[in-house]
């Protein structure tokens, strides 16, 4: 309860977060007029949409398995980092539209230095909240959050990139660098809105646990399966913070439903001891289901 509070919270503190931003950010574009500095402040806007909808997936994904969901709805917070992806790749050809215009009509930036000084206001906070949501979506295994924080992370690269090529702009009088600036702004943030895509979708695929992870769940069932005879067909899947296992339990065929029970909870229970939000399906099967060669005893898995 303590973790889900925590990551709610966070989500409502980013919509308010990335609104401050935003209004610092379209301050510093106003102040000067500058296109690269109008795409900073467009990427900002995404920012806010993404913690609206992020904080609205957070809250469904936490609501208990119903009739209609027995598998609860672990993956409402993959819709949300989808439509940031979506977002962004908008932004971005807004972004490239603004380009196009100011290309044909080059105006001399105005207060350029208060302009940027705003700006890098705005990218410090992002950096700070950026950090901030990644280290915690990270603990809490929430899409949502790591989503959203990489995307504002993108956004003080973006930042940082502007405010040191406007800097240059300023020194050498070249106004060409402030649309060349917003292009480049505009092809980095269409690379992370698909970046976003691909990883959300992947989610949605029901894609399994890492390598590592993997083998992690293999010890861990190998060291408290005593009693059984074999384990196979494991299967893993992530939904949002959930890791959903599965696998088949050979015994003898003549044990008992009461003592395979035994074994069945103390592997569950193991698993639940080492991998939180986990959701374990244990099949137990006889003897003769088994795939290893009778006798063997030092491989448990087949």
């Amino acid at each position: 309860m303590a973790a889900k509070q925590r990551v709610a919270s966070l989500a409502l503190w980013s919509i308010a977060i990335a609104a401050i931003v935003f209004g610092l950010k379209l301050v510093a574009w106003y102040l000067t007029g500058s296109v690269a500095l109008y795409s900073d402040a467009l990427e900002s806007i995404v920012n806010v949409i993404a913690s609206i909808a992020a904080f609205w997936a957070i809250q469904v994904s936490h609501k208990p398995a119903d009739q209609d969901h027995p598998f609860g709805h672990h993956k409402a917070e993959y819709f949300s980092a989808v439509l940031e992806g979506v977002l962004i790749v908008v932004a971005a050809l807004l972004i490239l539209n603004e380009v196009w215009r100011s290309w044909q009509v080059q105006a001399q930036l105005e207060q350029p230095w208060e302009g940027l000084a705003v700006n890098g206001v705005a990218t410090a906070i992002n950096a700070f909240w950026a950090l901030l949501l990644i280290r915690a979506g990270k603990a809490a295994k929430s899409p949502a959050l790591v989503a959203d924080g990489n995307h504002i992370m993108t956004d003080v690269v973006t930042s940082i990139g502007v405010f040191g090529g406007l800097v240059g702009a300023i020194l050498t009088g070249w106004r060409i660098l402030d649309p060349a600036l917003a292009v480049i702004v505009a092809l980095n943030i269409l690379w992370q809105g698909w970046h976003v895509i691909g990883s959300s979708m992947n989610g949605l695929m029901d894609r399994a646990v890492d390598t590592a992870e993997h083998m992690r769940i293999r010890d861990i069932i190998s060291a408290n399966c005593k009693g059984a005879m074999e384990v196979h067909d494991l299967k893993t899947r992530i939904a949002g913070r959930a890791t959903f296992i599965e696998f088949h339990l050979v015994v003898d065929a003549d044990m008992s439903v009461g003592t395979s029970h035994v074994i069945c909870d103390r592997i569950e229970d193991a698993l639940k001891a080492e991998i939180p939000s986990v959701r374990v399906t244990i099949h137990v099967e006889p003897d003769d289901e088994a795939k290893l060669p009778k006798g063997t005893t030092a491989v448990p898995f087949a």
